[in-house]
C-alpha cells in the first residue's frame, strides 16, 4: 500500500517519524513531503527516513518550479494568522487577502495538490494521505490543505491527521486571553479529514466537539512508546553536552511564548536553585519561540556561573541524558523521563495550566516555592531514587502513553490500511 505523509516542523517529526518508520516495516511504500522550514532536511530523523527502503523523502520547494514554489508560499504568508498579527504589515496583509480571494488563490491549490498526488499515487485509487493536527491559526494555510484533502478524497484516496503532541496539560484555560472554558475552534478543521487519530483522552477532549466518534481515534503515543524509543535511542547524534562532577544537575523545559508564565517567579526560582552549592542547570527554551521568552535575555540569570541556556544542537533527549533531575512547565517532552523513572518535578505553580503529569503522580506536583527548596534539597542529601509512586506512574503511562495497551504502532499501520483502502 501506498501512503503521502506529510510534515511541516518538528513536532510532526517528533510524532509523525515512528508512525512512517513502522508503515515501512510492515511492507508498505511511502512519500514524505516537507512543508516547512527546508532546514529540516538536515534532521537526523528525517535522514534516517530518506535511507529506508520504500520511502522518497522530498522538500515541496525540491517539486515545483522556483516560480510556482514563490506563488505557493506567497499564497501561505497571505493566509497566515501569525503574520495577520503583526502591526506593522498585518493590516496590509489582510487587506492583499481580500482582494486576492479564495476564489483567485484555488487554480494554484489544486495545480499543486494535483501534482503531489499523480506523483505519488498515479491513477491509482487506493492509499492514503497523513498531515498532522490541522489547526485554523496553523503555519500551513487550512484553505490548501482542504483543496488537497478533497482532491484526494475524490480519487478514493483515505485522509487521515496524525498527532503532533501528547497534550501535556490537563486544564483548558492555558494562553493569554483564554476566559471562557468553551470548544476551542481551533480544532475544528481537523473535521475534513476521515480519521483524526490522537494517543489519549485529554487530546481527544479538544476534538469531540467538532466530530462524530467514527472520525476520532485513540491509539496511544507514537512519539513515547517503547518500541519507537528502542529504534531513537540508535538514531540520536552524538550529545553536545559533557557530564561535569557536579552534585545534582537540572535541566528546566520552557513553554512556547503564547502560553501563560509567571516569568517573575519562574526568574526567582533559577536564581535559588543556583546559590545550591554543587547544582548545575540548564534552561531549554520552546524550539519554536524560545526567543520570546524573557528569561532567555535576563543578564542577570546569564552570569549565574552555573547556569546556562541550552542550545538548538541540544535536543531533548540529549537533556534528559544528562540530567539527574527536570523541572517542567507542562511540556511533552518530559514524558520519556517519566517512562525511564527519571524525577520530574511539575512546575505548575509557574504556569496557568494544570499538568497532566502533576494530574496523574501528584507527588511531583511544585505548589509553590518552599516545595522548590524542599525537593532539590531532598535531591541532594538523598539521592534521585524511589521518587515516583510507581501506581500512580503506570496510570501515567497506560492513560497517556500506552492506550490501550503498549503495543501502539501496529494500531496506528492498521488504522492507514483500513483508511487506503
Amino acid at each position: 500500500m501506498k501512503a503521502l505523509f506529510f510534515l511541516r516542523h518538528y513536532n510532526d517529526i517528533d510524532h509523525v517519524t515512528p508512525v512512517i518508520y513502522k508503515w515501512i516495516k510492515s511492507g508498505h511504500q511511502c512519500d514524505v513531503v516537507l512543508i516547512g522550514s527546508t532546514a529540516f532536511r538536515r534532521d537526523f530523523r528525517v535522514k534516517y527516513l530518506s535511507q529506508l527502503e520504500g520511502v522518497r523523502v522530498a522538500h515541496i520547494r525540491e517539486l515545483f518550479s522556483s516560480l510556482e514554489y514563490i506563488k505557493w508560499r506567497l499564497q501561505m504568508f497571505l493566509l497566515t494568522r501569525n503574520v495577520r498579527r503583526i502591526q506593522v504589515i498585518g493590516p496590509l496583509v489582510t487587506r492583499l487577502a481580500e482582494r486576492y480571494d479564495e476564489k483567485r488563490r484555488e487554480p494554484l491549490w489544486r495545480h499543486t495538490a494535483e501534482y503531489l498526488l499523480n506523483r505519488s499515487f498515479g491513477s491509482a485509487g487506493k492509499g492514503v494521505i497523513a498531515f498532522d493536527w490541522i489547526e485554523r491559526n496553523s503555519v500551513i494555510c487550512v484553505e490548501w490543505v482542504e483543496v488537497v484533502v478533497a482532491m484526494a478524497k475524490s480519487r478514493g484516496l483515505g485522509a487521515v491527521s496524525l498527532p503532533h503532541g501528547d497534550s501535556p496539560h490537563a486544564s483548558q484555560l492555558i494562553r493569554r486571553g483564554e476566559r471562557r472554558v468553551e470548544p476551542d475552534v481551533t480544532f475544528s478543521a481537523a473535521t475534513i479529514f476521515d480519521k483524526v487519530v490522537v494517543p489519549n483522552q485529554l487530546c481527544a477532549i479538544r476534538f469531540r466537539p467538532f466530530m462524530t466518534a467514527d472520525q476520532l481515534a485513540v491509539l496511544g503515543s507514537p512519539r513515547y512508546c517503547e518500541e519507537w524509543l528502542k529504534i531513537l535511542s540508535g538514531l540520536m547524534p552524538p550529545s553536545p553536552l559533557v557530564r561535569s562532577d557536579s552534585r545534582l544537575k537540572i535541566v528546566m523545559f520552557l513553554r512556547k511564548a503564547n502560553f501563560t508564565t509567571f516569568w517573575e517567579e519562574v526568574s526567582e526560582v533559577v536564581h535559588m536553585i543556583a546559590e545550591f552549592p554543587g547544582v548545575e542547570l540548564i534552561i531549554k527554551p520552546h524550539t519554536r519561540s524560545g526567543w520570546k521568552q524573557s528569561l532567555t535575555k535576563d543578564s542577570t540569570i546569564k552570569q549565574l556561573p552555573n547556569v546556562r541556556i541550552a542550545g538548538d544542537d541540544a535536543h531533548s533527549v540529549h537533556l534528559m541524558n544528562w540530567s539527574d533531575v527536570i523541572i517542567d512547565l507542562a511540556t511533552s517532552v518530559v514524558f520519556e523521563a517519566v517512562r525511564a523513572k527519571k524525577p520530574v518535578l511539575a512546575a505548575d505553580y509557574l504556569i496557568a495550566a494544570r499538568s497532566a503529569v502533576a494530574y496523574y503522580m501528584p507527588e511531583t506536583e511544585l505548589k509553590c516555592r518552599d516545595d522548590v527548596y524542599e525537593k532539590i534539597n531532598g535531591f541532594l542529601a538523598h539521592g534521585c531514587d524511589a521518587f515516583y509512586v510507581e501506581e500512580h506512574r503506570q496510570h501515567f503511562l497506560k492513560e497517556m502513553l500506552d492506550f490501550p495497551d503498549a503495543d501502539v504502532l501496529p494500531r496506528y499501520v492498521a488504522l492507514l490500511e483500513q483508511s487506503a483502502c
